[in-house]
């Protein structure tokens, strides 16, 4: 039976990819994607692997339904978490996880982005995948300095900010640790789908790979062996699949120590197909939860200004500037799906209107991702909990704090307009 289905995915994968399916590709700083200009709104959609999982948190109706809503507004970039790292039942961290121990996986969540892809393939829509995370909701770099031996790893939410910070600037210079990431990216990279039989290095419904979710350097000290380290992930990347662009995750100058230069020189490295940056107002104190429609102004200034501070750098390299980040909260704090959304609006209209103004002066702002879908579901709680409906906010996020969702009507107008006018 197995036999069957996989020989059914393969050709509903040849069916709905033509012979003529075509990566996309950076060409004197624009991407192109079947020899013309791709720009794009996209969205977070980190659980994706999840939901095409057929074991726990598994729900193929519902990615489904995800992918065919997304499609019809427009939305067709997806950044996608490849899967968390560690075990389950860790406060603040999503689960199920992919990689439990060092080399051992859960195969239904392999089997589960394996799934995700061939869908988006169907409806010609195009993935970011990250590896890493600098944040303990995923793993990410807390996990793998414990699988090294550093200790164990702090919970912010638990051990305080400060104590975490600590623990992860460690690992800049931690060869084991980024050993065990190596054998992680490298198992990915050279995957082989199991329901197509197609490696994921030809498939082009990947855009992206992605070196981690905001990869920071924690600290002055560890900036150069960050670099390094950063650089190494890159070339082997790029020495794994050739076809695939080749993006860090960045933050920008926000998520390198303040430092616009470190930004410059990670960016400068030809295995970095393109540019990225976030951009969180509440997070940096641009606005607060009382003062979310008094200081919205405030917001869209400082977006617009640290925007153009990095396009500046781009220009310097001819490289492509993805802002695939962003978020602001609903009106009132609220969380809930279909709740005001006003203030949300005008900031998602002010970031799209900077991409479309760059395009019509043939600038290097490509796209966007924003942050994040949260689509159908229904949260049952403040914070996730196990057997919770998945959204955009990770486990130790509000559920609702940034999602958008499928009844957010007038956000998602503003989302649809802007991507029909991106495509033209």
């Amino acid at each position: 039976m197995k036999k069957i289905l996989i020989l059914l995915f393969a050709a509903l994968a040849a069916a709905s990819c033509s012979p003529k399916a075509e990566f996309v590709t950076v060409e004197d700083g624009r991407f192109l994607l079947g020899g013309k200009p791709y720009r794009y709104v996209g969205a977070n959609f980190w659980y994706g692997a999840i939901l095409g999982s057929e074991g726990p948190g598994g729900d193929r109706a519902r990615l489904n339904r995800e992918l065919d809503f997304l499609k019809e507004h427009g939305i067709t970039n997806l950044r996608v978490l490849v899967g968390g790292d560690g075990p389950d039942n860790v406060p603040s961290r999503i689960e199920p996880t992919l990689q439990k121990a060092p080399g051992v996986y859960d195969d239904a969540l392999l089997e589960g982005l394996d799934y995700l892809l061939v869908e988006m393939g169907r409806r010609g829509m195009h993935a970011v995948l990250y590896f890493n995370n600098s944040w303990e909701w995923s793993g990410g770099y807390s996990q793998y300095l414990e699988w090294a031996g550093a200790g164990e790893a702090p919970i912010p939410a638990v051990d305080g900010w400060n104590a975490f910070t600590e623990y992860v600037g460690q690992y800049a210079g931690n060869r084991e640790a980024q050993l065990i990431f190596t054998d992680h990216l490298r198992r990915i990279v050279t995957r082989e789908n199991s329901l197509t039989g197609r490696r994921y290095a030809d498939d082009p419904t990947v855009m992206a790979w992605q070196i981690g979710n905001e990869p920071r350097a924690f600290g002055d000290a560890n900036k150069e062996a960050f670099r390094c380290w950063m650089s190494e992930a890159a070339a082997l990347v790029k020495s794994l699949d050739p076809n695939h662009l080749v993006s860090t995750g960045s933050e920008g100058r926000a998520g390198c120590e303040g430092d616009l230069e470190l930004f410059e020189r990670l960016h400068a490295d030809p295995n970095f197909d393109y540019m990225t940056i976030h951009v969180w107002p509440l997070n940096w104190g641009w606005v607060t939860p009382e003062t979310l429609a008094e200081r919205l102004d405030v917001a869209i200034g400082n977006t617009r200004a640290y925007i153009d501070e990095h396009l500046a750098v781009a220009e310097r390299y001819g490289k492509p500037v993805v802002l695939e980040e962003f978020g602001f909260p609903r009106d009132g704090f609220a969380f809930e799906p279909g709740s005001p959304t006003t203030c949300r609006d005008r900031y998602y209209e002010a970031v799209f209107s900077c991409i479309d103004e760059n395009r019509q002066h043939g600038g290097l702002f490509a796209g966007c991702n924003f942050w994040g879908w949260g689509g159908f579901a229904r949260p049952a709680h403040e914070y996730w909990q196990a057997g919770d409906d998945y959204t955009g906010d990770p486990a130790q996020e509000q559920q609702g704090l940034n999602s958008v969702f499928a009844a957010d009507e007038s956000t998602l107008g503003v989302i649809a307009r802007y991507a029909e006018r991106l495509a033209e």
